[in-house]
């Protein structure tokens, strides 16, 4: 049976017109928000929320109503910020929500405030995302003149007031603590945890913050109901995904599926898999902070629990395809420099850490590294993770560390190459030098 997508967020995707208001109330927009605040009591929206399983859909794969949960009951200003600063390599999910269906964002928001009691919410956009942060902008203008935002939000007693807060093109501030600390107005770094943003966020205020994706699929939850959602997927990762497919791929792009789909259905099936004569060598399951997976790996069910027991994680959802023209050790620099560029310099392990992998992954493929060197490549990775206050030094620890370890013949196969070109006349070193991975 040929690979198919089970379309949910990406129902009406390409219907013409729907970044719209009256287009996306003709197809049922805002219907679940209003029996949220019409008809439910808070708690019951909570309560469906964390029923329905739903679990982050921006990385880390939290229960969405378990987070909300967390989140203390009072009279105090109360917030929940969207987390639309979409800055891993291979991810582009929330960036086609956005443009092309973005009252179903505002829906879902209203419904996450709704569950947590917050009143005051922000959307922060990527910086490089201008056009649709424009689009976003009104649609919110829409919303508001509708009733569907303001002090008596869906004609109700309950406030719900929204602002799109663009960035300014920093990696960090898509790690929770950092955006709030920029949207504060500060420099974008992670904070010390606890307090947990759920306590002390936003203003020091109680927050909520959540994917684009992950907010999106309220309405439906609310709308067709925790059990309905439960019935896609698997009993720890229900639901549906939205799936960026990029790299070495003859169809790359977005694809809806459901949960527990074989990776293999993904690559090859969907997104076409390689270019004839090609094929798969390795692939990133969850963008490039994910751990590498070989092509003997292809068949692990894309789930948050199988991609975690195969060593690597589901992660944003974004899958990069590497065939074998691509070069793991150039893969593996470049996926260093990246994150040494990205660091925000608070934490020594990332701070160190990445210029100095970005330093000996550069020996290797000059050649002036020997095979221990990579055994300290590999144990360098391994301090790294778990000891910075926030995931971006893991971000680069797991998939470099994993690219040692899994392909080391090449790394090793690199230095040789490297000494046998250092070697050769100047004209002849740089007629041999293979160019890096575009």
């Amino acid at each position: 049976m040929p690979a198919r997508e089970t379309r949910i967020l990406f129902r009406h995707i390409d219907e013409p017109g729907l970044a719209e208001i009256d287009t996306f109330r003709r197809l049922g927009g805002y219907r679940a928000a209003e029996k949220a605040f019409t008809t439910m009591e808070p708690t019951e929206v909570l309560n469906e929320l964390e029923s329905s399983g739903l679990r982050g859909r921006g990385g880390a794969g939290f229960s969405m109503g378990k987070k909300a949960s967390f989140l203390p009951r009072g009279e105090m200003d109360k917030y929940l910020c969207c987390n639309a600063d979409e800055s891993e390599p291979g991810a582009f999910k929330d960036r086609e929500l956005i443009q092309k269906n973005p009252h179903q964002l505002i829906e879902g928001i209203t419904i996450g405030a709704l569950a947590a009691d917050a009143n005051r919410c922000f959307v922060y956009i990527r910086g490089e995302y201008a056009e649709f942060a424009d689009i976003l902008e009104r649609a919110v203008g829409e919303a508001y003149e509708a009733g569907y935002l303001g002090e008596r939000a869906y004609g109700t007693g309950h406030q719900v007031e929204l602002v799109v807060h663009r960035g300014a093109g920093a990696y960090i501030c898509g790690e929770e603590t950092a955006l709030l600390d920029s949207l504060e107005g500060k420099r974008g770094n992670p904070r010390l945890k606890p307090p947990f943003p759920a306590i002390k966020g936003l203003y020091d205020g109680p927050t909520l913050i959540n994917n684009v994706e992950t907010l999106a699929n309220c309405p439906h939850i609310i709308g067709r109901g925790a059990d309905w959602f439960k019935s896609f997927g698997t009993e720890q990762s229900p639901g549906t995904k939205v799936v960026s497919v990029s790299g070495c791929v003859q169809r790359p792009g977005n694809y809806e599926v459901e949960l527990g789909i074989s990776s293999r259905e993904l690559i090859e099936g969907l997104a076409g898999g390689p270019p004839p004569g090609h094929e798969v060598k390795a692939w990133f399951p969850g963008g490039s902070s994910a751990p590498i997976l070989t092509a003997a790996e292809l068949d692990v069910p894309y789930t948050f629990e199988d991609m975690q027991k195969a060593g690597s994680m589901l992660g944003s959802g974004s899958i990069i395809v590497a065939d074998e023209t691509v070069s793991i050790p150039h893969l593996a620099l470049r996926t260093a420099r990246f994150y040494h560029h990205e660091s925000c310099g608070k934490c020594t392990p990332c701070r160190e850490g990445t210029n100095w992998t970005v330093k000996m992954l550069e020996r290797v493929i000059r050649g002036d590294a020997t095979p221990m060197d990579l055994d300290v490549t590999a144990s360098v990775q391994d301090n790294i993770i778990g000891n910075c206050l926030c995931v971006l030094g893991d971000s680069m620890a797991m998939p470099v560390g994993s690219m040692v370890r899994k392909f080391r013949n090449e790394f090793e196969q690199a230095i040789e190459e490297g000494r046998a070109a250092a070697a050769l006349p100047l004209e002849e070193a740089e007629e041999w030098a293979p160019m890096e991975a575009a």
